[in-house]
């Protein structure tokens, strides 16, 4: 009969913060297993030991480099991938024999933890249990005194290996964080919670609840003195704000800001505008859909509010509540923020009344409907209809009443929205409706991804378009009777 692996998780370093279950574990165990450096001592066999007893066997299991120095010939990779492979094969061996074996773990197993990489290459072939551990995340939070996240709040776990953009970025769309692994990444950490404007509310906090814990302001801590077994932490804002003193007396209401709905155009930053890449530029916060807010450049200070895809009104009323407060927000849009996106939802808003005071402005971008007609020619040169066939907003019977209309009056039409994983029959029965109108060879570009990575261009006919074929990255060019296709080229004659 084989043994069981354990993979104990121990908590933050105060063994009184071991659970009873691990505490027990640990004492039964024929093999107490741990990692360790080369110079033999391991703080998990610390935290551990008054819970272990004589005669039980001890694997060291010693990391035999550092990410700087390996004379492996795969790299620190290929060396780190060998000491797993040596490792799990001493542990095989015991439990091969029918000994339990318990690898200790700081903090949880599975949270940043060495334990994972044995449990993958063991657990399909001996039982494998793991018991939580008390993370260094809760832990931080608790010696500091303060609440990790509280109500609707987001609490963001990165590891500062990240590139400092990337850290930035991720940190300027969170409520809360905690950046982790940081030692000799401090420097760029420290930069990432800068650029995010975040740094002045950021605390450090290196060993918690161990004796020698140290707690100070992020911004403070000398990089050359920062162990690995630290963290940078962001609390609830939503606590910092109510515990703000009472006494102080109230500030004067500052002048109302300004809302700036950005076109950001259909891709990347070579169709953003130099106007609309000012306009992001000077702007305090950035509010939008997430993916179109991961699409601005970071710069230190500014606050980013990304959000989902369906909450267009909730996003105008903060982008207008910041504004309100004195701020310069800039809402983004993909594509042109006046054709089916948030300059008419800032707009609704303001009707409703909020937002009082706050000015708006629109920049333009380039429309998704441009873009696409460019990548063929030129569709769209005469007149043409921009329709949405998505019926979200608006019913059914209004959308093919004007497909109708615009199809008698011979227009190209550009369709946005044309499907989605809900709405799998609307653009069948547009083109039915079409074909009423138009003649089957009638040319139909379908553009998919317009300047991004999956960028697909097809050119087809009305009556060969397979609707299956499309979906919600997808816009539609339907031409009229007077568009031409040749070798792969799409136009409309100016002259009718």
């Amino acid at each position: 009969m084989t043994g069981t692996l354990y993979g104990v998780g121990l908590g933050p370093g105060d063994p009184e913060l071991m659970t009873v279950k691990a505490a027990r574990l640990i004492s039964e165990a024929s093999v107490i297993a741990y990692h360790c450096a080369r110079h033999g001592r391991s703080i998990a066999r610390s935290v551990a030991e008054p819970y272990l007893r004589e005669g039980q066997i001890e694997e060291k299991l010693v990391y035999p480099v550092t990410t700087e120095t390996t004379d492996h010939p795969g790299g620190y990779e290929g060396a780190i991938a060998d000491f797993y492979e040596l490792s799990a094969k001493r542990l095989a061996e015991h439990l091969d024999a029918g000994r339990d074996v318990v690898l200790l773990c700081e903090g949880d197993p599975f949270f940043y933890g060495s334990y994972m990489y044995m449990h993958e290459r063991l657990s399909g072939r001996f039982e494998a249990v793991v018991v939580p551990g008390v993370t260094s995340v809760s832990a931080a939070s608790s010696v500091f005194g303060r609440p990790l996240v509280q109500r609707d709040e987001v609490l963001t776990v990165l590891p500062g290996t990240l590139p400092a953009p990337e850290l930035a970025r991720r940190l300027a769309d969170t409520d809360a964080a905690a950046v982790l692994k940081l030692g000799r990444t401090f420097s760029s950490v420290r930069e990432a919670f800068a650029e995010a404007g975040k740094l002045d509310d950021a605390v450090y906090v290196e060993r918690a609840t161990w004796g020698q814990q140290r707690i100070e302001p992020l911004a403070s801590v000398d990089p050359s003195t920062v162990p690995y077994f630290s963290l940078a932490l962001l609390p609830s804002p939503a606590y910092a704000s109510r515990r703000s003193s009472p006494a102080s007396p109230p500030a004067a209401a500052p002048s109302a800001g300004e809302v700036v709905v950005v076109g950001l155009g259909p891709a990347g930053p070579e169709w953003l505008t130099p106007e609309a890449a000012a306009e992001l530029d000077a702007a305090e916060h950035v509010v939008g859909y997430g993916p179109y807010v991961a699409r601005v450049p970071q710069k230190a200070g500014q606050q980013r509010h990304a959000s989902g895809n369906r909450v267009e009104a909730d996003r105008a009323r903060e982008a207008l509540s910041l504004a309100a407060s004195g701020s310069r927000v800039a809402v983004v849009s993909s594509g042109d923020p006046g054709v089916f996106a948030m300059a008419s939802a800032v707009l609704e808003q303001v009707s409703a009344g909020h937002g009082a005071g706050v000015r708006v402005r629109i920049v333009p971008g380039v429309t998704a409907a441009q873009a696409a007609a460019s990548r063929v020619g030129a569709p769209l040169g005469h007149d043409y209809c921009v329709l949405s066939l998505s019926d979200r907003l608006k019913p059914w019977e209004i959308i093919e009443k004007r497909l109708d209309a615009a199809g008698a009056a011979d227009l190209v039409l550009a369709l946005y929205n044309p499907a989605s994983r809900t709405r799998t029959t609307q653009l069948a029965d547009a083109r039915a409706v079409l074909l009423r109108h138009r003649s089957a060879d009638t040319p139909v570009v379908v553009a998919r991804d317009v300047g991004g990575p999956e960028e697909d261009i097809r050119i087809t006919t009305l009556g060969d378009l397979d609707p299956a074929t499309v979906d919600m990255r997808c816009l539609l060019i339907v031409g009229s009777s007077k568009t031409r296709a040749e070798n792969g080229i799409v136009w409309t004659p100016r002259s009718y």
